[in-house]
């Protein structure tokens, strides 16, 4: 046992060499230092990247509220559309422009022999409705400049097409 004491000795006076025995000669302070920056920065990143997400989020915000702005917008054109689209109106619309129902068509086939007899299209004229009075009278004693006078319409009769189709000459179709 004296020799595992003494060897203790040896180890221990070795080590008692490397390590110093008096107060630290390495300085604290920057070490401190460069802790207290670290965090710092790290706050301050977790602050701006905050920032950031909440501003992005208050964009989203608005860019939701113009989309549903726009998607109303595009619901209140297409009720427009369809509502002038239906079969009615455009029967009006194109009465009111002089058109006529073309009845039933005639085709010219491939080898030139015409399919269905060609007829003259013919209807009665057009009358329009009645209109409805208007919410503001007009007096008669102002005067009016031609772009806000109201115009009477009353329809002129078109001269209706003429169609005569034979072998040479391509029927004449409405484009449907």
């Amino acid at each position: 046992m004296r020799m595992a004491a003494g060897q203790l000795k040896g180890r221990a006076a070795r080590l008692a060499r490397l390590m110093p025995s008096g107060p630290s000669s390495a300085a604290r302070t920057p070490f401190v230092l460069l802790v207290v920056l670290l965090l710092g920065g790290g706050l301050i990143t977790l602050l701006l990247l905050n920032s950031s997400l909440n501003e992005g989020s208050f964009k989203l915000s608005e860019l939701k509220k113009k989309t549903t702005e726009l998607t109303d917008q595009e619901q209140e054109l297409q009720r427009d559309v369809d509502s002038r689209s239906a079969p009615d109106a455009l029967e009006r619309r194109a009465r009111e422009l002089g058109m006529v129902p073309g009845g039933n068509p005639a085709f010219l086939n491939p080898d030139g022999t015409v399919g269905g007899v060609p007829r003259k299209s013919t209807a009665a004229p057009y009358t329009p409705p009645p209109a409805a009075p208007t919410p503001a009278a007009v007096e008669p004693s102002a005067p009016t400049t031609p772009s806000t006078a109201p115009t009477p319409t009353t329809p002129t009769k078109a001269p209706t097409p003429t169609t005569s189709v034979t072998p040479k000459q391509p029927p004449t179709t409405s484009g449907r």
